[in-house]
């Protein structure tokens, strides 16, 4: 296994889910699987499931990229040295994602590739499966709860819209309550709306700092 380190990012491009894809050269079915993965435990984790899925292939081979670009990490599991692990990193680096790892898993067909061979292989698989991730933005911002009387509720609901905001919560009770996500580049243009539509009628509270994926579409 090999290691790289590189800078962190406070925003960066990851995925949503999980992609497989499947390639076939000359009998050896080169099967890849891509997921988002924020660590290196949850990387781990993933590659152990795969092994353990195909348990009679030949070779599982991966590269991931976590904590936000921080840590890199590939191997060639068994194939000759970069033919597997590096080309399958280059993928991750050239659709420019983090917090991503790809396996390949090789069933072998009965011919030799080469080194060459190898390297095309690994990387079409890859590539197959990177092809059809939905990237998103890792976006930081602040889950906050922000409360109204009825008939200021349609307008709190589109200065949350406006300013990007995503509704988890709706509370009805005496007044609504609505908790929101919003990052913190609108944050700070949110309040302000906020004073300025409703004069300092309502306050909005912050629950918590955390990052979340906004798909890029």
């Amino acid at each position: 296994m090999s290691k790289l380190g590189v800078g962190k990012t406070e925003s960066y491009v990851t995925v949503v889910g999980e992609t497989t894809a499947e390639y076939t050269e000359k009998r050896s079915r080169f099967i890849a699987t891509l997921k988002h993965c924020e660590t290196e435990e949850e990387a781990a984790e993933f590659i152990n499931a795969l092994k353990a899925k195909y348990w009679d292939a030949r070779h599982n081979c991966y590269a991931y990229s976590v904590g936000n670009g921080a840590l890199k990490r590939f191997s060639d599991d068994g194939e000759p040295h970069g033919t597997a692990g590096k080309p399958i990193l280059s993928v991750i680096e050239g659709a420019s994602i983090t917090n991503v790892c790809i396996a390949v898993t090789r069933y072998f067909g009965g011919v030799l590739l080469g080194t060459g061979g190898l390297v095309r292989a690994y990387t079409k698989a890859a590539a197959d499966a990177a092809a059809k991730i939905t990237k998103a933005v890792m976006t930081p911002g602040t889950v906050i709860s922000a409360e109204c009387d009825y008939s200021s509720s349609e307008r709190l609901a589109k200065l949350i819209a406006d300013a990007g905001g995503s509704v988890e919560n709706t509370v009805y009770a005496e007044n609504v309550r609505y908790e929101f996500f919003i990052s913190d580049t609108e944050k700070q243009k949110f309040t302000d709306k906020l004073k300025e539509t409703f004069c300092a009628r309502i306050t909005a509270k912050e629950l918590k700092n955390e990052a979340r994926p906004v798909e890029i579409k």
